[in-house]
């Protein structure tokens, strides 16, 4: 069964890879030369572009799935940690403006 990541609102944005362990978080975008939908990390409140091939979209969330801030980021980048965040979406960079994801908006993985 697939997840999805769907705002507050009910509309369904992408589909959604969990990476809720150690290992899948470690390993979250390396090595690919993109994604379709978006990746979520958890616990996660800082990210970094290592061996990442594409620019991505990033959404620091808070324990309510709150979208804190959102930054776009480029290959071999380190992020500064978002302390108040609990989880992080990434998603190819522009996929957020597509969706319509902005800063305030929740989000709810279904």
């Amino acid at each position: 069964m697939a997840d999805w990541l769907c705002h507050d609102d009910g509309r369904v944005l992408a589909s959604v890879e969990m990476a809720t362990t150690v290992a899948t978080r470690r390993v979250g975008l390396m090595g690919r030369s993109g994604i379709d939908g978006a990746l979520f990390l958890a616990p996660a409140f800082a990210v970094h572009t290592l061996g990442v091939r594409f620019p991505i979209d990033v959404a620091y969330l808070s324990k309510d799935f709150v979208v804190l801030q959102l930054a776009t980021m480029r290959p071999r980048r380190i992020g500064r940690p978002r302390l108040r965040a609990r989880a992080v979406i990434e998603a190819e960079a522009g996929a957020f403006e597509r969706w319509g994801l902005k800063r305030g908006d929740k989000v709810d993985i279904r």
